[in-house]
Order: C-alpha cells, then structure tokens, then sequence
C-alpha cells in the first residue's frame, strides 16, 4: 500500500496583525469596508513581527485618492539604511465606486475614517476601515455599564 498524500488547504481565516480597541470604544460605526494597503517590503516585515500602533489613525481623502494617516510601522530591526518612515501616509486601495460612495458619506455631517483592524488574507495585507461618528460621553458611559454587566454575568455563570 502506497502513503496517502494529505492535502495542504490554504487557511482562509483571516489573521490579525492589530485591533483599533479604541475605535470601537469612541465611535459609533456606520459601516465597515475591507481595503488593500499599499506597502514597502521593510514595513510587510515589521508587520509580520506585529510592530504597529493604530491609536489615533485616520483615513482622508487626498484628490481622488484615500490615505492612511499616523499609523505607525515601526521600522524593521534588520533593514538597512533605505528602511521605511514609520509615520508616512500610505495608500489605501478601493474600487472606485467604494471611494465615491466614500466621498458622499464623508460631506455629511460629522462622519470620518478609521481603521478598525489590521490583518492577513490570503497573504496580502489588509485594512478594515470604518465609516464612524463620535459617540457622545452618554453613549460611552452605556458601553461601559454594558461591558461590566456582561463581566458580571460571566463570574456569576463561572462561580
């Protein structure tokens, strides 16, 4: 009898690189949309090695174009002297009728982007950026009762 050969099936489970906890704390989400990220070699491997801070990123429109604003790649420790800024504004890749869309929603009144998670697909490097409105410091304290309430439950289901 002959081995059986295993098939090797491409994990289709997205892997997070980061989480914009703070975003979800202070914004209410309108909706979320997945985007490309155009990248440098020298920040797809600090991002492999998980060195990225979100907090207070955002995205803005440039002419027809949508960037990434103060999200910060730490630069890699075994890059040479062309390694990257870790500050730069990087290109976010949509489809246009999503950046149109986009537009619109952004002239209404008090809505903005942001980024809500980092992550693997498919070995290409993704963003789920969020269409937000601030929330206001009543809502806040309600997540907040809301997520000791929930805490409270699961003691009380533990104990």
């Amino acid at each position: 009898m002959g081995k059986v050969k295993e098939e090797h099936s491409k994990d289709d489970t997205p892997r997070d690189i980061a989480r914009n906890k703070k975003a979800f704390f202070d914004y209410e989400i309108i909706e979320k949309y997945e985007a490309g990220i155009a990248l440098v070699g020298t920040e797809v491997k600090s991002l492999r090695a998980g060195s990225v801070t979100m907090k207070d990123s955002f995205a803005v429109f440039k002419g027809n174009e949508l960037y990434l604003v103060n999200l910060h790649i730490s630069p890699y420790e075994f890059g040479n002297l062309s390694n990257h800024d870790p500050e730069r504004s990087r290109k976010l890749l949509l489809h246009r009728h999503e950046l149109n869309k986009l537009t619109g929603r952004i002239k209404e009144r008090g809505y903005s982007m942001v980024p809500l998670s980092l992550y693997f697909k498919d070995n290409k490097i993704k963003v789920s950026i969020g269409l937000v409105r601030g929330k206001k410091q009543y809502d806040k304290r309600d997540s907040i009762k809301k997520r000791d309430m929930d805490r409270d439950m699961e003691r009380d289901i533990k104990g």
